[in-house]
């Protein structure tokens, strides 16, 4: 450990509260797909923040953007009319079908947004008193206690109980399980349709058509959360395009500000209706800074065609994995995902090969011990992808 270092971790000890499990890493420089810790140790950054610089750090266009609304407006609350919102919401607006959009500050409030949306649209459009979310098994929908609910996974909500009612989960995969669920307090159904926590798991496209038909069945409201898995990753703009469904609401934030904090709720005219002045609200969501910020996100996404890009990469990097499993049997259990959004489960340790790439230079996520999660930079170079596949091949002859 250098003095450097320890100065920082001693640092961190004494002044900040003790809730991460941090990498021995001290970050402080960024530039593209590249990360230099304070020892000036260069490293190839395939985690982006968690899904976060998608258009990687420090970006030069999105640098200008922020400087130039610095200059301009900062903040003045959502009392005001902001022509910044407008135009955030007309590009994200154009990905979708949906027709209205609600703007907060991380993915936790965009998901809290949603369940608040489904629940008041039941009770206050369609009169019925309908409450009640599911969600699947394996999903994270975020930490605050609403969010914890939804995700219901007893590790996370450990001391934090009790926990908002009105939620129920079943497993994923499992139709008749969710159809035995739902009742006339059922208000809405909250998926991943890649499950980014629960370690890169695609869920299976007949599954989710099954989710939607028994949402239509009954009446109730399909909600998706793109947070991880949205802005272009998976191939798609949005994952859930992938499958074909129609959700009525959605959620984001990550990569939507490409670094500065900012969330947001898209839903159908329709839906929309449950929210009037006053029913919800927030005091930063959609600032004239982050919301410029995000629009010059979503304007280069879609001008440099970044969800197909993300979508060839993806093909070719599960291509040379798939290779290279074959190259060390026994060693690669599965390689999953969409687009940049790939999960490796491995058999032999993963936190050993974790750290094994990180001492060479490669930056990505252990997921439950078992399982490489990356996440990219939309626009990394290739030869980043192909560097860590054969970094990976030489860490796992070792074992």
């Amino acid at each position: 450990m250098s003095q450097a270092f320890a100065a920082v971790k001693a640092g961190e000890e004494s002044l900040l509260c003790r809730s991460y499990s941090r990498y021995p890493l001290a970050i402080v420089r960024g530039k593209g797909a590249r990360l230099w810790d304070v020892d000036g140790k260069e490293y190839v950054d395939l985690l982006a923040g968690i899904a976060v610089t998608a258009l990687g750090h420090c970006n030069d266009e999105i640098c200008a953007a922020l400087e130039t609304q610095a200059r301009k407006l900062w903040h003045v609350s959502n009392l005001f009319y902001q022509e910044e919102q407008l135009e955030l919401a007309k590009l994200l607006l154009s990905t979708s079908h949906h027709g209205k959009a609600f703007f907060c500050n991380s993915g936790a409030e965009a998901n809290e947004a949603c369940i608040k949306l489904a629940r008041r649209y039941m009770r206050s459009v369609k009169k019925r008193e309908a409450y009640e979310i599911i969600t699947l098994g394996g999903c994270f929908h975020g930490r605050t206690l609403g969010a914890l609910a939804a995700t219901g996974r007893e590790s996370l909500s450990q001391g934090f109980t009790p926990l908002p009612e009105g939620f129920k989960q079943v497993p994923a995969c499992a139709l008749a399980a969710l159809e035995a669920a739902i009742s006339p307090a059922t208000a809405a159904v909250l998926v991943e349709v890649v499950q980014g926590e629960g370690g890169i798991v695609p869920l299976p496209a007949d599954y989710l058509h099954g989710v939607e038909a028994l949402c239509r069945k009954h009446d109730v409201l399909l909600m998706c959360d793109e947070v991880q898995a949205g802005m272009c990753r998976t191939g798609k703009f949005w994952a859930f395009q992938n499958y074909g469904i129609t959700p009525d609401i959605i959620s984001m934030a990550k990569s939507l500000a490409n670094g500065l904090p900012m969330g947001a709720m898209l839903a159908t005219d329709e839906v929309a209706q449950g929210f009037e002045a006053g029913s919800h609200a927030t005091t930063f969501g959609g600032g004239a800074l982050v919301s410029a910020v995000a629009a010059k996100t979503v304007e280069i996404m879609l001008r440099d065609h970044l969800s197909e890009r993300a979508g060839a990469l993806g093909e070719h990097m599960k291509e040379q994995l798939a290779a290279l499993q074959q190259r060390v049997p026994g060693k690669i259990r599965e390689v999953r995902g969409l687009g940049l959004m790939l999960g490796i489960e491995l058999t032999v340790s993963g936190k050993d090969v974790w750290e094994e790439l990180l001492r060479r230079g490669y930056i990505c996520n252990l997921s439950h011990g078992v399982t490489l999660r990356l996440l990219p930079p939309l626009n990394i170079d290739q030869a980043d992808l192909d560097g860590f596949v054969t970094t990976l091949e030489d860490v796992l002859k070792a074992f």
